[in-house]
């Protein structure tokens, strides 16, 4: 996960993963695996909150792998303290976990810290200028998964992409269908959960759809710039 030249950040968005919010490592694993062969993954974030320590660690040792090895990020929510314990490549914290300057001190300067910032691009630029790796907007549509505290416009990520170079990522509700404005707008990342692991195709053909989006809007970007 690194960051985007301002030429090009309209054309090169590509997908978080997050995990559901409760799943059996095991059976998750071929999930995943399905998903990680649907096309371009640049990170994989687990997500378990209402978990224990012990079926978190359990998860992670299981998935671990299946992204790194394929060079993709796996990101531990909230918990940076077992971010590193389990060598995870880095932590995602939102506005009520720990504070970004201990996440960081707890995993060192090389892994990946991301912010939540919801709709703020104050509260973005504060994580910035601390050095988080990457700021999360959102949320963007009404999720399933999420009751929001806060819905962000897609102007928000045009000015974020315009005027900074620390890579932004949208989440919300984000799907195939309505993720067109987001990735225009300049997200160099979309988070998504429901459209990934719920897609009536499976998670291969929900991976390659976004994937073909992606592309699409990669090539009329080029295109107005040429």
């Amino acid at each position: 996960m690194s960051p985007s030249s301002q030429g090009e950040t309209r054309a090169t968005t590509r997908l978080y993963l997050i995990t559901p919010p409760a799943l059996d490592p095991d059976r998750f694993a071929k999930d995943l695996e399905e998903a990680l062969a649907g096309g371009d993954v640049a990170s994989v974030q687990l997500r378990l909150k209402d978990a224990g320590d012990d079926a978190i660690r359990r998860a992670a040792r299981a998935l671990k792998p299946l992204a790194q090895d394929r060079g993709i990020a796996f990101i531990m929510n909230d918990r940076p303290d077992l971010a590193a314990e389990l060598d995870c490549d880095g932590v995602h914290v939102g506005e009520e976990d720990m504070p970004y300057a201990e996440a960081r001190r707890l995993l060192g300067p090389d892994r990946i810290v991301g912010v939540t910032c919801g709709a703020s691009r104050h509260r973005a630029l504060t994580a910035a200028e601390a050095g988080a790796d990457y700021v999360a907007f959102g949320a963007f549509f009404p999720s399933t998964t999420k009751a929001a505290k806060h819905r962000a416009d897609p102007e928000v990520l045009r000015d974020w992409s315009e005027t900074t170079v620390v890579p932004c990522c949208a989440i919300g509700g984000i799907t195939q269908q309505n993720c067109g404005p987001l990735v225009e707008a300049g997200a160099d990342f979309l988070a998504v959960i429901s459209a990934i692991w719920s897609h009536p195709q499976g998670p291969r053909a929900a991976v390659r759809q976004f994937n073909e989006v992606f592309a699409r809007y990669g090539r009329a970007f080029a295109d107005r710039s040429s």
